[in-house]
């Protein structure tokens, strides 16, 4: 399974638009156009097919927890009993 499919199963499952994939990566400071985005949604056989790399996956799976969670909590905190 490749880079692209997981995107694309993702996007399915998770019912996901191109805007909200682009929101998702600019949480992780990620810049991706719609364009390059769909790209990555063409078939293979495709001019305009492009792979999916580690790293836009990657940063989407990091953009997608902040999105579902929430940022993680600052550590630096002191909490009062």
């Amino acid at each position: 399974m490749t880079n692209n499919d997981i995107l694309k199963k993702l996007r399915v499952a998770l019912k996901l638009r191109d805007s909200d994939i682009v929101d998702i990566l600019k949480l992780v400071d990620f810049r991706i156009s719609k364009s390059e985005l769909g790209a990555f949604f063409r078939r293979e056989d495709h001019p305009k097919y492009m792979e999916c790399g580690d790293q836009v996956l990657r940063n989407f799976l990091n953009g997608l927890i902040i999105h579902l969670r929430g940022p993680m909590p600052s550590k630096n905190k002191k909490t009062s009993i």
